[in-house]
């Protein structure tokens, strides 16, 4: 079980990896697995997309 650095809600998650990005089913934010022991959770950064000419 880890815990949103959004909104706080519990989140129950099995067989995750360090880097995989995941969802609060609470709030809907996108997070990453920066830690898997113990289970953490960071909210994930946006990839910048690239501007055409």
């Amino acid at each position: 079980m880890a815990i949103c650095p959004q909104c706080e809600a519990e989140i129950n998650m099995s067989d995750v990896e360090k880097g995989d990005i995941v969802y609060c089913p609470e709030c809907g934010i996108e997070l990453e697995v920066i830690s898997d022991v113990p289970l953490e959770l960071d909210i994930a950064l946006e990839e910048e997309e690239e501007w055409g000419d």
